[in-house]
Order: C-alpha cells, then sequence, then structure tokens
C-alpha cells in the first residue's frame, strides 16, 4: 500500500530537478511563462550556454501554475556546459516555471 502512494505521489509531482543544486552556484534564474490557448498543449523551448564554460551540476525548475505540466532535457544537462529543455503544458493551460540553473563553482 505505501509503495502505490508513493508511486502516485511521484508521478503527481509538478517540479522539475536534476542533479545536485546543493553543491552549485545558482548562475542562472529565470521564469519563463506562456499563456493558456484552449483545447490545446502549449511547447516552449528553452536553450541556456554557460558564458564561462563551467559545467551544470544542477537544474531546478518549480512549476508555479501546480499543473501537470512536463520539463525534458533534449540536449546538453549535468555534465555539460549548455542546456536545451522542453516545456509542455497540460491541455488548456498555459506554462510558468521559476528555472534556476546550478553551475560548478570557481575556485581560485
Amino acid at each position: 500500500m505505501l509503495l502505490v502512494a508513493f508511486t502516485t505521489c511521484c508521478v503527481t509531482a509538478t517540479h522539475f530537478n536534476v542533479g545536485n543544486i546543493a553543491i552549485g552556484m545558482l548562475e542562472h534564474q529565470t521564469n519563463i511563462k506562456y499563456n493558456a490557448f484552449p483545447f490545446m498543449k502549449r511547447v516552449k523551448q528553452y536553450f541556456y550556454t554557460q558564458p564561462d564554460n563551467r559545467k551544470i551540476v544542477g537544474i531546478q525548475a518549480l512549476d508555479n501554475l501546480h499543473s501537470m505540466a512536463s520539463i525534458n532535457i533534449t540536449a546538453g544537462g549535468i555534465g555539460h556546459s549548455f542546456v536545451n529543455l522542453r516545456l509542455k503544458s497540460e491541455r488548456g493551460s498555459g506554462l510558468d516555471y521559476s528555472l534556476g540553473i546550478y553551475v560548478e563553482p570557481k575556485y581560485f
């Protein structure tokens, strides 16, 4: 019974966390918004390249609408200096995410 409840909770999560944000520095923060359109799913591509070529160690996206939208990494990501994200809303809903990208710290 506990396993079923945990599985359901994981499937209905609205936030996206990849990597380890505790060891990284917050390098880039932005809000991604896309208006709703009736009966349609909204899809948005988001691209980020780290200008200092430092590796990305964590990506955190918080769904401000608490919807059933999804995020996929289509290229790059953890261990790379760039990331391409694909955000897709649920039908008839928009997108509203707070995105944070964490990179490895600079040591002098």
